[in-house]
């Protein structure tokens, strides 16, 4: 099966490949570490593609969208038929991952996994696997068949951008309601209280954010999901855009190729994924530290570092676009910095 076989794929970074990245750090015209994360991301990519001073031209961000039947419950400030107006933005280039991803030379690629209205668009991905999911406050989200679909997926489509030249991915979401699934997914996983994580989302107010932490605790009573079991989890309370993300992250971990993950929806997206293949987590750089409170405590579950804090929580790939530029900022410094050597500077107790 697919998901078996890509998942058997992943292979661990080249250890030997970074550790001479490592040793190219030290002897660049600098003392040893002073550019921070900036080295640390050199060294991870050298990792991942197995060259020291890399180029990632080709740079897509993939939007998976869905919709979600526990939005019905108000956990939104937003109703779901915009879930549908936004993909439409996004396919007319006017969003603000239009915007930032254009800026930053990356394509924005949108993918329907299922919304509640289907658009008709050629420019649209489409691979619905339902109508939304069900309520996950009354029952499970989808069946087990159409989590492991949705997480197959996204494998899909990550090898199919890759194939078509693509060397640095970037995940983004759409769909009304999200963060209350992904707030249970971060629950299910981390045992962290429900109260401590919940956020606003799209900006509710202090009556529709105590209406939607009962609706995350009820979901985790409910359908008890089994955090040792990844397909479990987002069967129970996921999403099918969130499990389309955990996809690509495995996709893109099995053929070597870096992924930079955007905020909360994307971060449940990758909690599914270290479920299910936890040397995937090797392959992901983190965007940003979102403003949704749950975020921090799942990088520092996911045992990921974020590159930006912006005070951002827009989704859509927004945070993971901005940080491409320091990626790129990244790579330069490892192929363009003059050694020691070539400028001819005393390296005397700097390496």
């Amino acid at each position: 099966m697919l998901l078996e076989k890509t998942i058997a794929g992943i292979e661990k970074l080249d250890a030997g490949v970074m550790e001479k990245a490592r040793r190219h750090q030290k002897n660049l015209v600098k003392p040893a570490g002073s550019l921070g994360m900036l080295e640390e991301v050199a060294v991870r990519i050298a990792g991942i593609t197995g060259a020291i001073k890399p180029v990632l031209e080709k740079k897509t961000v993939i939007v998976c969208a869905g919709d979600h039947g526990v939005a019905a419950r108000k956990v939104s400030a937003a109703d779901q038929e915009v879930t549908g107006q936004m993909v439409r933005g996004f396919l007319d280039g006017g969003a603000a991952i239009n915007v930032l991803a254009g800026h930053v030379g990356a394509e924005v690629i949108c993918v329907d996994l299922g919304m509640i209205r289907p658009l008709d668009d050629p420019r649209l991905r489409v691979h619905r696997l339902g109508p939304g999911t069900a309520d996950i406050a009354a029952g499970p989200a989808m069946s087990r068949a159409q989590a492991r679909a949705a997480v197959e997926t996204g494998i899909e489509i990550a090898a199919g951008e890759i194939e078509k030249g693509v060397k640095l991915l970037a995940t983004g979401d759409m769909g009304i309601g999200n963060t209350t699934p992904s707030t249970a997914i971060l629950a299910a996983f981390t045992g962290f209280p429900v109260v401590l994580i919940t956020g606003q989302g799209t900006g509710i107010g202090p009556e529709a954010m105590q209406r939607k932490t009962q609706i995350v605790e009820q979901a985790l009573r409910v359908n008890k999901p089994d955090p040792r079991d990844g397909l479990a989890v987002l069967a129970g309370v996921g999403g099918f855009e969130i499990g389309a993300i955990a996809g690509v992250i495995l996709g893109a971990a099995a053929l070597r190729v870096p992924v930079v993950i955007d905020g909360l929806i994307s971060g449940a997206g990758a909690m599914i994924a270290r479920a299910l293949a936890p040397a995937a987590l090797d392959f992901v750089l983190a965007s940003h530290l979102s403003e949704e409170p749950g975020h921090r405590v799942m990088l520092n579950w996911l045992g990921v570092r974020p590159m930006l804090q912006m005070n951002m929580r827009l989704g859509e790939g927004t945070g993971a676009a901005l940080s491409l530029p320091l990626i790129d900022a990244a790579l330069k410094i490892a192929r363009e910095m003059a050694t020691y050597d070539q400028a001819g500077v005393s390296d005397k107790g700097l390496r």
